[in-house]
């Protein structure tokens, strides 16, 4: 387990049940930017891969 788990798995333990849209994501994720600067790159290569996470899926052929 890499020690960023322990921040995955309290998300999932904490806020499992709910729903949200990528709209609130996205805003929460500029939000963390503004206040962590240094972690841009890392936000932006996440959100990035996740955008694109359809790309390569073999049943859209």
């Amino acid at each position: 387990m890499y020690f960023t788990d322990r921040g995955i798995e309290e998300l999932a333990e904490r806020r499992g049940e709910e729903s949200v849209s990528f709209h609130w994501l996205a805003e929460r994720l500029r939000e963390f930017v503004d206040l962590n600067p240094e972690f841009e790159t890392p936000v932006e290569r996440l959100a990035t891969w996740m955008a694109r996470l359809d790309d390569d899926d073999p049943d859209d052929e």
